[in-house]
């Protein structure tokens, strides 16, 4: 075998091996993710450090998207905050009727059989009727605290924070979100990837926000600490365009180009429009002149080609279109994991 800087780090190496080993005591890939989420998790950076080990340059134009992920739960699986109320009432009431209807039943049975004996059937009625009662309750009860968390996050107070009548709770994975996706409103995870020119994966992440506005600063500090560099260039669609992300980039040294509007397929920029900007221009339309410069609108062309074929390979090539685990922590672990993998298959491929 001929010595190959892979093989030249042997904690990696040891690493890998090892918990190979392990997986092959497992019946399924799913046992092994869940049992070693820490380790996978570190791989990540592991192998990111392999390839600048290796010659991969450091960061410098990044490329970032979003994709919806299908969680290993139906979206049928969900209620609204608004059905759980009527539900709850519904339940209130069978359970009442269903009490009277057992204290009738008891009392002929009394009479007939004697007070020791009595039937089964409408306690077990009963019975699954309260436990879904307790389960709708408990999930009244976390949409309640969501709301209250979100209002403190946006600095409103939290007590009078009620949930929307339309807020859901998924009963297999209450973490995940109902999310639009191209196919319609899946049950998912919002998945976050950066990728340099060499379409390696330098940052990744899982939200559980229904969109991408609010991921481009966290993901510029995710990309910071999972890479150790900062990025010189960063290109994304107009997803994570907002009057906010556009002045809080602008205040780094990272040069943007994030498109303002969404594109049409194989639609092409116009020409910039001729003369300087009015007084009364916003951020927004300085970045959107910016990508109307034949500069511009070359840089961030490059966007599809570097981040796109990754998701592709990722969900299509690879089948990867739905998480095994339930919850956002063991998500977190899977989606590290996939992109983890990613990662050393693009550097089996460029050594080759």
């Amino acid at each position: 075998m001929p010595d190959h800087p892979y093989l030249q780090w042997p904690v990696f190496r040891r690493s890998v091996v090892a918990a190979f080993q392990r997986s092959l005591t497992f019946r399924t890939i799913a046992d092994f993710r869940k049992l070693h989420l820490v380790a996978l998790n570190g791989f990540f950076e592991q192998v990111l450090r392999l390839a600048r080990e290796m010659g991969a340059p450091r960061v410098g134009r990044v490329a970032l998207d979003g994709s919806k992920i299908k969680a290993n739960a139906s979206k049928h699986k969900a209620m609204s905050y608004g059905r759980m109320r009527e539900k709850e009432r519904q339940l209130c009431e069978e359970v009442q009727d269903l009490l009277a209807q057992a204290e009738a039943a008891d009392a002929a049975e009394d009479a007939e059989y004697g007070p020791e004996q009595r039937g089964d059937e409408l306690p077990a009625e009963l019975q699954r009727r309260e436990s879904r009662l307790k389960r709708i309750r408990e999930a009244k009860r976390a949409l309640e605290a969501r709301a209250k968390a979100e209002a403190t996050a946006a600095g409103q107070p939290a007590e009078p924070a009620k949930p929307d009548p339309k807020a859901q709770y998924n009963f297999t994975d209450p973490e995940s979100r109902i999310m639009m996706g191209p196919d319609g409103f899946v049950q998912a995870y919002n998945v976050q990837v950066a990728v340099d020119e060499l379409q390696l994966i330098v940052g990744h992440a899982v939200t559980q926000e229904t969109n991408d506005k609010k991921q481009l600063m966290p993901m510029i500090t995710t990309i910071e600490q999972q890479s150790g560099d900062t990025p010189s260039q960063l290109l994304a669609d107009a997803g994570y365009c907002s009057h906010v992300n556009l002045t809080a980039i602008a205040e780094t040294t990272i040069d943007a180009y994030i498109s303002t509007r969404k594109q049409k397929h194989g639609e092409r920029p116009g020409p910039c429009p001729r003369g300087p900007l009015p007084q009364t221009a916003t951020i927004v339309d300085r970045m959107s002149r910016k990508l109307h410069t034949k500069t511009g609108a070359a840089v961030y062309a490059a966007r599809k080609g570097i981040v796109e074929p990754v998701i592709g390979q990722i969900k299509q090539a690879r089948g990867f279109r739905q998480f095994l685990l339930r919850g956002f922590d063991k998500v977190q672990g899977e989606w590290s994991l996939v992109c983890t993998t990613h990662n050393i298959l693009k550097l089996y491929r460029l050594c080759l």
